[in-house]
């Protein structure tokens, strides 16, 4: 079986006024657009100590990936990424259809910034607007299931799926109806005080500690509950909307998890929500099944 190195560009390179002309595309069997957080950028501090999904992705076909997450510092929700103009402009022309691509697939990593965000949220705001409870509002035998506020969870998912119905509809305007379009679950986070730079995270270590003091021997089991939750999320998405070509890539269970503790490299991790590079490596295996299997 061929190992051919998925080529990754920007969106820049796809201007005709950039340096050194258009990149040409049709010299690749296929070409994909990519959006989403930092699985797909960058997700460390120096940027050099670790890479992405895309960048370590080898397939059986040649294939040009146009890369429109954003790397560095920033953090992207799902609902911006999708909605992002570039982004946008190369999937249907965004009010100018002549500016779209035709793609092969569409790329998405998102739900991961959205879920450690919402788990950060103010434990004063109302239960639906929140992932989880406060110390007053813990069941007395709920397990690690009690420290979850299940109306913020019903939200949660009531907006996964609003945002991918909307890219769907995003999607369909133009050339790219019905192409499909690929999301991936995500894996098990060891809740550590383990930033990715000055100023960036620690994430759920800041929201289960400091936030909503949850009990340190509690931490771990919450964060796989989380990570499950999403993934059955996902997997549900990728139900629902399977006639409309969705499919959904599941990597949980790939990685070696973060000792508890620790707070640099550990396992397959490079920080407390990002992996190394042997890692991603890891999670491009996983998505190169379901791309070698499109027509």
């Amino acid at each position: 079986m061929s190992n051919i190195h998925l080529v990754s560009i920007s969106p820049r390179q796809l201007d005709p006024a950039s340096l050194g002309g258009l990149y040409d595309l049709e010299r690749f069997e296929k070409k994909y657009l990519a959006q989403g957080d930092s699985w797909f950028s960058i997700g460390h501090m120096p940027p050099w100590a670790t890479t992405n999904v895309l960048q370590q992705m080898a397939l059986s076909r040649s294939a040009v990936v146009v890369n429109c997450a954003h790397p560095g510092m920033e953090l992207s929700h799902m609902a911006d990424t999708s909605t992002e103009p570039t982004f946008l402009n190369l999937l249907n022309g965004s009010g100018n259809k002549l500016l779209a691509w035709k793609w092969d697939a569409i790329l998405m990593s998102g739900g991961g910034n959205d879920l450690i965000d919402a788990a950060q949220a103010d434990p004063k705001a109302e239960p639906k607007a929140r992932l989880l409870r406060r110390a007053d509002e813990w069941p007395a035998d709920g397990g690690v299931e009690g420290y979850v506020s299940e109306p913020g969870w019903q939200v949660f998912a009531d907006h996964l799926d609003l945002v991918l119905f909307n890219l769907l509809e995003e999607r369909d305007r133009n050339v790219n109806q019905g192409v499909p379009l690929l999301l991936h679950t995500y894996d098990y986070v060891t809740v550590r005080n383990a930033p990715a730079g000055s100023g960036l995270g620690p994430w759920l270590y800041r929201a289960m500690k400091d936030i909503y003091r949850i009990p340190a021997a509690d931490w771990d089991a919450l964060s796989d509950t989380l990570i499950r939750r999403l993934q059955t999320l996902m997997r549900g998405l990728g139900q629902k909307y399977a006639g409309r070509n969705v499919v959904v890539v599941d990597s949980v269970g790939t990685l070696t998890r973060a000792e508890p503790g620790t707070s640099g490299v550990s396992g397959d991790w490079e920080n407390e929500i990002h992996p190394t590079p042997h890692g991603y490596s890891l999670l491009a295996q996983v998505w190169r099944g379901p791309l070698d299997a499109l027509a």
